[in-house]
């Protein structure tokens, strides 16, 4: 036990410092290298660099410089789009206190937070932060803890309650004993769930499943096209260079690069909204979003106490009562019930004014505070404020008195009783009802996120009847769970109100909410809620959260209010429906380049494309394609999925069409214009350019491929590449000239084609619900 006069001794707080560690939380932050090194560890960057070791074994040094900058442009993308985001949340950490005054070899000394040791007496006084868990040893202090346990009214603490690290001291002074430091206080724990919750996104589990689609489907059609190569039989110094073509033709090289291009230029948007992103992925993730799980206090309510109702007793109006509460109640101190008090009074001016001759602060063992005022005749008057039940204890009794304050108090209010008149003869003149008020744009909030698809539910540390009051008022409605710990498993789905929830159970919430195949948002602002932003697919931190929580959302707030919400989800779907085009786009042409290699190679007997021919289309074509990151679209109503199954499904037809047209002028090409192998080639590379531009604007639309007017980006883009590939082409460089007579009727046979490819893609499109 140690002496609170004296506090440990320095040599035993080292000791014990050396023993359970430094009060603090170890930075699992991922060191910049490593980040920069898994931007070439994943399957589009393996494709890539298979190629260049090919093409470095044929002797293609210029092919293979192409490729590798290909693969650095893509990962040094994805880099410093999300370095950008991580910068803007390096000052959003340090939550807990940096100094604090503590006792050591019974003297005061001011001392680094991280030098604590359990044992160690500290003083707590108003404004300071509580530098670990502690227990109050002697004083009394009222408590902020709303960042830890989600209650918006501050507690009192006296001697023997426990304050947890973190929390504010909003009034009062004194001596607490540490009892927890780093990570086994409340905030630590709350810590280690965040740095253990973790969750794949949507959108790598897309690009690795497309990824697998394609090399499944390409890789069976290039071994087919191997042995049909060696059966015919060609050299193998022509059989290696078609096989790399094949590979080269198989992967979507910008596809990592078009996720990380359509997010970032997401994000700047977001940012013009008062959202910051605080990862990339967040932005096409909120697309997805169809349950939201929103934390009362500061997300739905403003977070700061107000009076919403007083009632009166018989003699007394409700600006009398409030007069007499607010000269009972601090001013000018940091107690957030007497603030709301003082702030109503002073909007209800009465005309007897009466003048405060003495003020006796709350008393957390009394419950009461109170005053003495003098009328404007000059007598002098009593006034008590506090619990009822001490109120009531020190007034006449009222009939029906008690009754009112267990109706308010159903409603979630926390009811201060007011009495006055003379010391030995208090009568009750009335009661305040406070409460943390919903949000202006709560309400709408919700319903809009409704109309959008997305169901909110609530999830608070706060009672159960607070909790539904509240929900009532914004318009979430159905049943409520208030057990405390939710188990690992049960149907969380079928209630919307979550009430005397801990931060472990809004963490299980989430990955219960998961588990039943729901893309999860959470909207957050205490420590509390971090386990819980982090596990769920679309954490979201609003404008007043802790640094904590910033750091642990996917997307922080940076104005009031939460009209951001629907900003994100709106924004992420358009984002989401610009990387839907690309994607689609880029299976169907994938899809087609090897399987028109395998058609070219039994109409041909050669090879109807080059390594550098290929380079040359994948540098034209799939980058300059990412132009659709900045394409006019149109967000969905409803959630957005990836139906990476359709898709492929609905590229793979829609790719057997083009191959169609891709054959029929290879054939018109040899046998109606004569044209020999080399000129095949460059009519090769202008059919798939061609086709390629077709299918993009075909897929850029869910509608008619008319219905809406292309972004000046994508128009520009596709100029850039007919004009660069039908220079090449008919001055004859790095392949055979053709006549611009050959290439103009191509031309024409494209737009028959795109209209014929238009038809094919609704019916597809609405058989398989892609939207």
């Amino acid at each position: 036990m140690v002496d609170p006069s004296i506090g440990l001794t320095t040599d035993e707080a080292r000791r014990r410092v050396a023993e359970g560690g430094p009060n603090a939380l170890v930075d699992v932050a991922q060191h910049p290298l490593r980040r920069a090194i898994t931007k070439l560890w994943a399957p589009v960057p393996w494709m890539l660099e298979a190629a260049i070791l090919l093409q470095l074994a044929l002797g293609d040094y210029v092919e293979a410089a192409i490729i590798a900058f290909l693969l650095v442009f893509n990962a040094a993308l994805g880099f410093f789009q999300e370095s950008r985001a991580q910068a803007t949340l390096e000052a959003l950490k340090a939550r807990l206190a940096l100094i604090s005054p503590v006792k050591r070899d019974g003297a005061w000394t001011n001392l680094p937070v991280a030098e604590l040791a359990p044992g160690d007496v500290v003083k707590l006084s108003l404004g300071a932060v509580a530098p670990a868990d502690v227990r109050i040893i002697e004083g009394s202090i009222l408590l902020d803890q709303s960042m830890l346990t989600g209650e918006s009214i501050p507690v009192e603490a006296g001697a023997g309650a426990e304050a947890y690290a973190g929390a504010l001291v909003r009034r009062g002074e004194a001596l607490a004993e540490v009892t927890a430091t780093g990570a086994r206080t409340r905030f630590g724990r709350t810590a280690e769930l965040v740095s253990t919750a973790k969750v794949e996104s949507s959108q790598q589990k897309a690009i690795l499943r497309i990824v697998r689609n394609l090399v499944m489907f390409n890789g069976a059609v290039t071994i087919v096209l191997g042995a049909y190569a060696l059966w015919l039989p060609l050299p193998l110094a022509e059989v290696i260079p078609l096989l790399l073509v094949a590979v080269l033709a198989s992967i979507p090289v910008a596809l990592p690069s078009m996720f990380t291009l359509a997010s970032a230029i997401g994000a700047r948007s977001l940012a013009a909204r008062g959202v910051l992103p605080t990862r990339l992925s967040a932005v096409d993730e909120a697309a997805g979003i169809d349950v939201l799980c929103a934390d009362k206090t500061g997300t739905l309510t403003r977070n700061e106490l107000a009076v919403a109702s007083v009632e009166t007793m018989a003699g007394h109006d409700a600006a009398h009562v409030l007069a007499l509460a607010a000269l009972a109640s601090s001013d000018g101190g940091k107690d957030p019930v007497d603030a709301a008090i003082r702030l109503a009074a002073s909007r209800q001016p009465i005309a007897d004014g009466l003048k405060l001759e003495a003020f006796s602060p709350f008393d957390p063992a009394l419950k009461r505070s109170g005053a003495t005022a003098r009328l404007a005749n000059g007598d002098a008057i009593g006034i008590v404020k506090g619990a009822y039940e001490v109120v009531a204890g020190l007034s006449q009794p009222v009939i029906g008195a008690a009754t009112r304050v267990n109706a308010l108090q159903a409603k979630g209010f926390r009811v201060l009783a007011v009495a006055s008149g003379a010391p030995d003869r208090l009568e009750l003149a009335g009661l305040v009802a406070l409460n943390d008020a919903p949000r202006d744009d709560a309400g709408a909030l919700v319903a809009e996120l409704c109309a959008l698809g997305v169901r909110t539910v609530m999830a608070t540390g706060d009672a159960r009847t607070t909790a539904e009051f509240v929900a009532a008022a914004v318009g979430i409605v159905g049943p409520t769970w208030a057990e405390t710990p939710l188990p690992d498993q049960f149907a969380a789905e079928k209630y919307a109100i979550f009430a005397g929830v801990l931060p472990e159970d809004k963490f299980r919430l989430a990955k219960a909410l998961q588990r039943e195949g729901r893309i999860v948002g959470m909207c957050g602002d205490g420590a509390n809620d971090a386990p819980a932003l982090r596990q769920a697919q679309m954490g979201i931190a609003v404008a007043a959260a802790t640094d904590v929580a910033k750091s642990a959302a996917g997307a922080v707030l940076t104005e009031p209010g939460l009209g951001g919400v629907v900003a994100l989800v709106k924004e992420g779907r358009t984002t989401f429906q610009r990387i839907l085009t690309y994607t689609l786009r880029s299976i169907i042409h994938k899809v087609v380049q090897v399987l028109f290699l395998t058609a070219g190679l039994m109409i041909t007997g050669h090879a109807i494309l080059t390594p550098m021919l290929m380079v040359l289309m994948m540098i034209t074509g799939d980058f300059l394609a990412m132009s659709s990151s900045t394409d006019n679209v149109r967000p969905s109503s409803t959630p957005n999925v990836w139906r990476i199954r359709h898709l492929t499904i609905a590229g793979i037809i829609l790719g057997f069409v083009d191959l169609l047209f891709c054959v029929s002028c290879l054939l018109t090409g040899k046998y109606m214009l004569g044209l020999d192998i080399l000129a095949l080639r460059t009519f090769t590379v202008a059919t798939l350019v061609l086709s390629s531009q077709a299918v993009f604007y075909v897929a850029r639309e869910r509608r008619r491929l008319w219905s809406s007017r292309p972004g000046r980006w994508l128009i520009l883009s596709s100029a850039i590449d007919l004009t660069l590939i039908g220079g090449l082409a008919l001055n004859g460089v790095l392949m055979a000239p053709l006549p611009f007579a050959v290439l103009a009727g191509l031309f024409v046979a494209a737009v028959a084609f795109a209209l014929v490819l238009d038809n094919v893609k609704l019916f597809l499109f609405r058989r398989l619900t892609v939207a």
